[in-house]
Formats: structure tokens, sequence, C-alpha cells
């Protein structure tokens, strides 16, 4: 491939800010755009060469083969333009961002990829540009950039959308609050005097951020033998069933092995005193890894802040707060958790260009 660009390219990144930064903080001002919430791609094609690049070790080419077809047939013949893939659920008019769906497109099967390309399509939502048209635009500021995403991206239809933006960071706040119950994750700002750099979190991330209370399920070993690698969370539905909901996984080395002896009291055991061990659904990621786990009595809670419930499942990894010892495992319900009212996708999508 013969692009203006060191590759492989690793996308520009965001580091998290507490709230939406006000535009004279930052020489030349910031523009904001909705986070939207699937797996970041950047875009490469030239002539009918193309390559769907991930933010990991990973190409995304062969899992969306119908997004290779349309690169092919409507953008431009010599470009780089970074975005996000997402799967959407939903009749018209309650469509949303569905990452589980998408998540099930990374599948080792090609007649698996193939079926579902068909049944649960891709879209893309761009945001900026590195090349248009054999030109590379890393040293340009966003705003340049943008306009040449704009212009790149006339007259192209489905699967691909160009994402909103304003410089009015009251209408980002806006966004921030009406767009989550659409599955997007927040609000970025970029500064308009910032040129693309590979790497570095030079970008702003304000995300949803709630805490609630969970009971401790069970525990799986660190990969390296040693102490707690994470702790698994569950939360009582509305029929009085506990459900896994997610996991802690950040520890340092010193806090695992404390863990193991901390929570040693509440191990479930079998006749013989060995620790009885559970398992959780495999998913698409898992590859060979282990989903075996310690599993134990449900009677410690725990607080932990997290940003989205979607489902029965927290979204993202959550993070420990602290041992919650004055409440009782059966408080800890599904029903405490806030979800944002529903919003339509494509009035989120409507006025991209």
């Amino acid at each position: 491939m013969d692009l203006p660009l060191s590759l492989p390219i690793t996308p520009m990144l965001a580091k998290a800010a507490a709230s939406v930064p006000s535009p004279d903080s930052v020489d030349g001002g910031y523009l904001y755009e909705p986070k939207w919430d699937g797996f970041r791609c950047i875009v490469l094609k030239d002539g009918d060469d193309v390559e769907l690049a991930s933010r990991g070790s990973k190409p995304l080419t062969r899992y969306f083969p119908e997004l290779v077809d349309a690169v092919r047939a409507q953008l431009p013949d010599r470009c780089a333009l970074d975005g996000e893939v997402v799967v959407r659920s939903g009749q018209s008019g309650s469509a949303r961002l569905d990452f589980e769906a998408l998540g099930q497109r990374i599948h080792p099967a090609d007649s698996r990829v193939r079926k579902l390309s068909v049944e649960t399509p891709a879209e893309v939502i761009f945001f900026d540009a590195l090349v248009v048209d054999g030109d590379s635009l890393l040293d340009e500021p966003f705003a340049r950039r943008r306009a040449a995403l704009e212009g790149a991206l006339h007259g192209v239809g489905a699967p691909f959308h160009l994402t909103r933006v304003t410089d009015d960071p009251r209408l980002a706040q806006d966004w921030f609050a009406r767009f989550e119950g659409a599955g997007l994750d927040g609000v970025i700002a970029k500064a308009k005097q910032s040129t693309y750099q590979p790497g570095k979190r030079t970008m702003l991330k304000i995300k949803h951020t709630r805490t609630a209370d969970a009971v401790l399920l069970g525990y799986r070993i660190h990969k390296s033998g040693n102490g707690v690698g994470s702790l698994l969370l569950g939360m009582y539905d509305d029929a009085g069933n506990l459900r896994n909901v997610g996991g802690i996984v950040s520890f340092t080395a010193k806090r695992r092995v404390e863990l193991v002896d901390e929570l040693a009291p509440i191990v479930e055991r079998d006749a013989e005193g060995d620790a009885v061990q559970g398992a959780t659904d495999r998913s698409r990621f898992s590859g060979n890894t282990d989903v075996s786990f310690v599993r134990l009595r449900p009677e410690r809670v725990v607080e932990v802040k997290f940003d989205q419930l979607e489902g029965y499942r927290f979204r993202h990894g959550v993070t420990f707060l602290r041992w919650r010892p004055d409440r009782e495992p059966a408080s800890c319900l599904l029903a405490q958790v806030d979800r944002a009212a529903a919003y339509d996708l494509d009035e989120v999508l409507a006025a991209g260009s």
C-alpha cells in the first residue's frame, strides 16, 4: 500500500477529563464531537487495496467484508480516514449502538463472518482524516483536517457517516446528556490547532461515571499464577437471580496476594474442603484463555465506579472504590443503576455534515 504514512499506524488517543473544557482553555479553542462506542479503525485505501487497521495489532479487514466492498466503491482512491466501526440494533426511530452484536462479528470462521455481515451489517462513523487524495494531513491542524474529511465524504452514503462537530461547549454538554440513550460514550474535545499525533493522548474524553454496589461472586487467579487477577461481580435481577455483571481487574502485585488471604473465609468449598471452581461463558475474545474462577459465597459487597451498564453487563472495566460492610448483598439490585433515557441513533447521525 503506497500511502504517505509509516505503517502500521496507531490512532491518536484521548486522556480523561472531568468535564467539557471551555474553548478558551487552549490556544485556538476546541471542537467537540460525540464519543462513539465501537471498534476504533483507520480505514486505509490505495486503489483496490483496502485495510481496516485496528487500534491493536490485529487488522479488522477480514471481519467486515461489507465495509471493504463499500470502501472500494465509495471512498477516494488514496486515503486514510480515522473512525469507529459500529453495529446498531432496534427499529428505525429507536435504534442504538449494540456493542455486544459488534463483538460477535469477530469470528474465526469465514462462513460465520459472511453470514453476520448480512444479518448485523457494520457502519463507520468518521471523525478525522490522515490522508486524502494521496496527500498527508498529519501536520495540518484539526480544523483543516475536518474540512478535508468533509470533502472526502461529500456524496458518500451508507454505511459511512460523518460525525457531528461543534465549537459550542453548551451544545457539547447537551450531547453528553442526550446521546448516551443511543449507546454513545460521552464527548471528545479536540484542539482546533492540534496536529494528528499517532499514539499520543492529545485529545480529551469526557465519559459518564456512576457508582453502584455489587456482590462478589468469585475471583480468577492472576495469569502469573500468583494472587487474584480479577474479582467477579454480581447483581440481583427483578426475579431474584444473581447475575454476573462484570469484574474488577486492576490491582497491584502486593494487593493481589493480600486478596487471596482476605477472601479465604468466604471461598465455597466441597466436602473434601477444596475450593469450588466455576466458569464464565466463553466469548469471541476469550480464545484459549482460562475462564474458570474460584467461587465465593455471595456475602461481601463492594462499591465500584463504572460508565455504563448495557443489559446485564458493565460495558467496560470497573474501578474498585471501597468495601461496603454496611450493605446487605440482597440490596445489590440491577434496578439501582440509573440508565439513560432512550434516544434514537438516527437523530445523532442526522446532522453530521
